[in-house]
């Protein structure tokens, strides 16, 4: 994943781009980075019965980022996530998207993704591009990141903030269960939405 820490609203769009790559202050953020899950949300929404959002998320996971601020197109971010810690608000929905119906999280406890491609799309607007692993298949993924800033905690911690999102087609990776509605239409959308808001630390 690429970093690249805010501009100053005083830059000229000239030297934007060059700044982007090239200011020091971004080069000094290159390095290794953890995320923090106890400041980070990886969350998902589902269309349900054709007229709401349930929305959900991972409690349990880890990755890594390498940031380049010189030249962001070789960072690069890794994350793995416990599908048992599944949570929707609702006991008894997570238990059927943890069965063989949806995730057959006793035969597949984890969803991977590596990214492949980091891309700047201008200002603190980012794209990557990766791969995403679920129920034993692979298939590639487009998030697209704005970055937040970079600030030391009081604890003396480097920080770095992302927020993203992507669509997936839940079909492409053999989810397809479903229940037809009376009224037309199906249970559960085909399409999910995913979001992530991402602290990650600056390894030691």
């Amino acid at each position: 994943m690429s970093i690249f820490g805010r501009k100053n609203t005083a830059d000229s769009d000239a030297t934007s781009s060059v700044a982007t790559a090239e200011t020091p202050g971004l080069a000094a953020l290159t390095g290794e980075y953890t995320i923090d899950p106890s400041h980070t949300t990886i969350g998902f929404v589902a269309r349900h019965a054709m007229v709401t959002n349930v929305k959900g998320s991972f409690q349990e996971f880890e990755g890594t980022l390498h940031l380049d601020g010189t030249s962001p197109a070789n960072s690069t971010a890794s994350l793995d996530i416990k599908m048992d810690s599944l949570d929707t608000g609702s006991a008894d929905r997570d238990g059927h998207l943890k069965s063989a119906d949806f995730f057959r999280t006793d035969e597949f406890p984890t969803m991977t993704f590596r990214s492949t491609k980091a891309e700047s799309l201008g200002g603190d607007d980012y794209r990557i591009t990766g791969d995403l692993e679920i129920l034993g298949t692979t298939r590639p993924i487009t998030i697209d990141m704005e970055f937040n800033g970079s600030a030391k905690d009081p604890f003396g911690n480097e920080r770095v903030g992302f927020e993203g999102k992507a669509e997936i087609l839940r079909s492409d990776w053999g989810l397809t269960w479903n229940a037809a509605l009376e009224t037309g239409g199906v249970l559960v959308s085909d399409k999910i939405k995913l979001n992530f808001d991402i602290s990650a630390i600056r390894n030691a």
